[in-house]
């Protein structure tokens, strides 16, 4: 049988964020490795399925990554009202062969000479300037990443400063209320402890 013609199949995942859920599936919905943050509809003007998701009103916030889905609800509803509609209407509409994302979302910054540009909302480490930041891209691949994965989320390095490492933490991450404990007693330690020379603190940058 064609891989294609296998049909999806979605379960629920709880995470440590008791505001969002992943939606795992049993095929790819992106390439591997890639994936996509969105915290409005006003971003999910090129992807269907988001916009669709965003039609439901208690709906907060969407990472989508190469085989799950995390959904970020608001403060009116509880999972146990909404998680079985969500997962079915997700396993319905992929089964159906409509289009999930057809293009990464984009938004525009301002640079220093006071123009703006557009920019690939993506999910990637910022490109590292030196070997030290090379190594904390690697350690966070290797040892961080698959374990914020799996609990729906998503980390990447943005800089290093004085010591200082800034991530950006995505998905059921962004606002989780163990979020701060993971920062400090796991990627911190993990960081500090490999990379004693280089690192004295990790930081996450609000999204």
């Amino acid at each position: 049988m064609n891989l294609q013609d296998i049909p999806y199949i979605i379960y629920a995942e709880e995470t440590p964020n008791p505001a969002s859920i992943k939606f795992v599936a049993n095929k790819l919905l992106m390439v591997s490795g890639a994936s996509a943050d969105y915290e409005s509809s006003a971003l999910a003007k090129d992807a269907p399925m988001v916009m669709e998701l965003f039609k439901f009103p208690f709906v907060k916030r969407i990472f989508v990554a190469s085989n799950f889905i995390s959904v970020t609800k608001n403060d009116a509803v509880e999972w146990e009202e909404i998680r079985d509609e969500l997962r079915l209407f997700i396993t319905d509409y992929l089964n159906k062969g409509k289009a999930i994302i057809n293009k990464l979302p984009q938004k525009q910054v301002a640079k220093d000479s006071g123009f703006k540009e557009t920019i690939s909302v993506n999910t990637q480490h910022n490109s590292p300037a030196n070997e030290v930041e090379n190594k904390i891209i690697e350690v966070l691949e290797q040892y961080i990443r698959p374990a914020v994965e799996s609990d729906g989320g998503m980390i990447t390095f943005k800089d290093l400063k004085d010591g200082i490492v800034t991530v950006q933490l995505r998905g059921s991450c962004s606002g989780c209320p163990s979020s701060s404990m993971t920062l400090k007693a796991g990627i911190e330690a993990l960081l500090k402890r490999l990379l004693p020379n280089d690192v004295k603190e990790v930081v996450s940058e609000a999204l």
